[in-house]
Formats: C-alpha cells, sequence, structure tokens
C-alpha cells in the first residue's frame, strides 16, 4: 500500500467521530474493523494495459488530503410525504428504525470491499438514511451536499419497503469558503429495493477542480422490484466512479444512464456495471461523455450474466465525444456470459466532431464555435430522452451549457 494513511488516522480518530455522532457501538466496531483491514486491503481495481494503469489511484496523498476531524459542509435533506429522511446517526439510535439501520448498512457494498470503501466506511462523518415505508410513493427526496472542508466522507443508505417507489436526486459542490489546493470527496450510497419496489436515484456531482472524488454506488433489487440510475459528472480532478446494481429477484430491472463533460486536465474513470443472478431480469446502460482540452476518460461497462439468470434481457452503449486532438478516451464494455438463455449486447465509440455536419451548418451562416455547441447538445439528447427526473435534466442540461459557454 502505497498511501501514509495510518500515520494521521487512529482508532482514537474513528471513536472521536462515533462518539461525535453518539452511535451505537455495532457502528464504531464496524468503523474500527474497516480501519484495521486498510493495510490488508487494495484500491478499486482498475482498467490495465502491459506497463500502464489507465487511472492511478495510488498516487494520491491521503496522508494530507485526509482530514476528518475538521470535515464541514452544509446538507440539506428534504423528505416527502411519509418518507423518512435523516441523518445515519439519528436513525441508528431511532427505537423505530436502528434495526433495519444495522439490519442494512454494508449489506449492499461490504465496508471492506476495498482500501476506499474501507477508508470510507471508517471516517464518514456525513450519512444520510432514506427510509420509504411499504406502499408509499415518494416523489420528491433531495439530498444537497456543500463540501466545506479538505475532505469529506458521506455514506447514504436507501431501502424501500414491498410495492413503495422513491425517486432521489443527490448533489454534491464545493463551498466558497474552502481554501486548501486540494481536497477529497467520498461516497458510499446503497439501496435496498424490496419486492415490486422502484427507486430512481439521480447522482450529479459539480464539485471543483481542485477535488480528487471517489463514489460507489450500489443496489440490490428484489423480486419485481427496479433501480434505476441516473449519473452527471462534471466537476472534480479526477474521478472515479461506479455506478452498479446487482439484480437478486426474478424480474428485477435496472438502468443506468450516465454522462460526464470533461475539460483541461480533468480525469473521469466511470463504470458501470449490473449482475443479473436471478431468471427475467432486465438491464440498460446508457453512456455519454464530451472531452475537450487535455482532459482524459476511462469506461468500463460490465454486463455479468450468472447461471441461473435465464430469460435475461442486458444491453449496454457508451459513446465518447472528442473537441481537442489532446484528449483522450478509452473505453472497456465487457459480457459475461454463464446462461444460454440470454438477449445481451454492448458497444463503446469514441469520435470527434462529424465534419460533414459541421460544414454543412457553418455553410449556412452559423458560425463554427456556435455549430459545434449545438453538436455537443445534440450529441447529449439519448441521454436527456433517458432522464425521467425533469429537475435532474434541467440541472444537467444548465451545467453542460455553463460548460460550453467558458
Amino acid at each position: 500500500m502505497s498511501t501514509q494513511l495510518q500515520a494521521t488516522v487512529s482508532a482514537e480518530t474513528v471513536r472521536e467521530i462515533s462518539a461525535a455522532n453518539d452511535e451505537p457501538e455495532w457502528l464504531t466496531e464496524t468503523r474500527l474493523d474497516a480501519l484495521a483491514a486498510l493495510s490488508d486491503l487494495d484500491m478499486p481495481p482498475v482498467i490495465r494495459t502491459p506497463g500502464r494503469n489507465w487511472t492511478n489511484l495510488y498516487a494520491l496523498d491521503f496522508e494530507s488530503l485526509v482530514d476528518p476531524l475538521n470535515a464541514a459542509e452544509e446538507k440539506d435533506l428534504v423528505g416527502d410525504g411519509e418518507v423518512v429522511v435523516t441523518t445515519l446517526a439519528e436513525a441508528a439510535t431511532d427505537d423505530e428504525y436502528a434495526d433495519i439501520v444495522r439490519e442494512h448498512f454494508g449489506s449492499v457494498v461490504d465496508p471492506q470491499e476495498n482500501y476506499l470503501t474501507a477508508l470510507s466506511t471508517a471516517l464518514f462523518t456525513s450519512g444520510t438514511f432514506v427510509y420509504v415505508p411499504e406502499g408509499v410513493d415518494a416523489e420528491d427526496v433531495t439530498i444537497r451536499t456543500e463540501m466545506n472542508s479538505r475532505s469529506l466522507f458521506n455514506h447514504t443508505l436507501v431501502v424501500a419497503e414491498d410495492s413503495s417507489s422513491a425517486t432521489i436526486l443527490e448533489r454534491q459542490f464545493t463551498g466558497d469558503s474552502v481554501t486548501a489546493d486540494d481536497r477529497y470527496y467520498s461516497a458510499v450510497v446503497e439501496v435496498v429495493a424490496n419486492e415490486n419496489s422502484h427507486v430512481q436515484y439521480g447522482w450529479l456531482q459539480n464539485l471543483d477542480e481542485d477535488t480528487y472524488n471517489y463514489s460507489l454506488k450500489r443496489g440490490s433489487a428484489d423480486t419485481y422490484a427496479t433501480i434505476n440510475w441516473i449519473e452527471g459528472n462534471l466537476g472534480s480532478r479526477l474521478t472515479k466512479s461506479a455506478v452498479e446494481t446487482t439484480l437478486d429477484g426474478s424480474g428485477s430491472e435496472s438502468q443506468i444512464v450516465g454522462a460526464f463533460f470533461g475539460h483541461d486536465e480533468q480525469h473521469f474513470d466511470v463504470n458501470a456495471r449490473v449482475w443479473h443472478n436471478d431468471e427475467h431480469t432486465t438491464a440498460d446502460l446508457v453512456t455519454r461523455g464530451v472531452l475537450d482540452d487535455e482532459a482524459r476518460s476511462v469506461y468500463e461497462g460490465v454486463q455479468d450474466v450468472g447461471t441461473e439468470a435465464w430469460d435475461t434481457s442486458s444491453y449496454q452503449r457508451e459513446n465518447t465525444l472528442m473537441l481537442s486532438d489532446d484528449s483522450e478516451a478509452d473505453a472497456s464494455p465487457k459480457l459475461i456470459i454463464n446462461n444460454h438463455d440470454t438477449e445481451a449486447s454492448h458497444s463503446a465509440t469514441v469520435g470527434q466532431v462529424d465534419a460533414e455536419e459541421l460544414l454543412y451548418m457553418t455553410s449556412r451562416g452559423i458560425p463554427e464555435d456556435q455549430a459545434t455547441d449545438m453538436l455537443v447538445e445534440g450529441f447529449f439528447v439519448p441521454v436527456f430522452e433517458e432522464i425521467r427526473i425533469d429537475e435532474f435534466r434541467d440541472d444537467l442540461q444548465s451545467l453542460i451549457q455553463a460548460r460550453l459557454n467558458e
């Protein structure tokens, strides 16, 4: 392990964080176990070719980046109707929800899955709990996080009971008061979708470009449950993001829609993954990204069809548009098929703005810069059409337009 985190973070640090949140003993022990495991864990996997890691996480200086005792943020939590939206600390000690938190915390994402999940579990100071009771429809749940410190660790747990539904929109951005040169933002999101439930989760990341960002968002879908993810990445210096669903029940479904827009020297490593673990499951993975200047993207998409996943439908497509000869994009779509009763496809393309389309527009009096912007906006239309959360779509369109106007 190339980090020196243990020199600056100790068990005493973890106990101080836990005590500040008045957490139960089981959660404190979970944190301490994660801390103890750090020295034996690897970084999250990245795509490798001989002699090269496409994303180098080991180069991050965690000793200087991680400062959990001085974590600061502004967080807004908004619920809808009978849905419960509160902090993890409050839920973990609430007589009504404590057992639910204990049952599901770490059930979807193993706290010791890799070095960064363990780090986040040990040090998270900000947590959110969303609970949707049986039969409840919650259409307007929002989580807004303003990062105001050198490092910030978040953990979000969503539990949707039988026949419930929830639409959740989470946003992250950096506050104006942060002055540190480099920052680190980490987030783990766990979604438990019980039988016949439906969860839509929108994630819009617009951290400033001095921030290194790691996020792992994973959901478990039970029988006839649906988990749909929408992810937008425009901020950060380096983002390592994974959006994943395990289709654990018959008839379960998932859609993962992603968009990114990089410029300057931004680096986006985005991953979409689905596991088909039961019969009659369906998945659709759609990602589109644009790169300008010296920006870099790495995409890995995996559809993993298990031996018991009869009658599976699984589709994946990723497209990257290059606006600069100095930008760089790599893609690695994969199929892992262990059941012959499967319909599946995957594709990835990388290309520049179509010269004929640009010529057609400029020959009709549209300035080249404006024509390019119009083509970029048109490139994202297939993603916009898949987004069912109007507020998310409007926000993403506004951020893309602002990037084009820079």
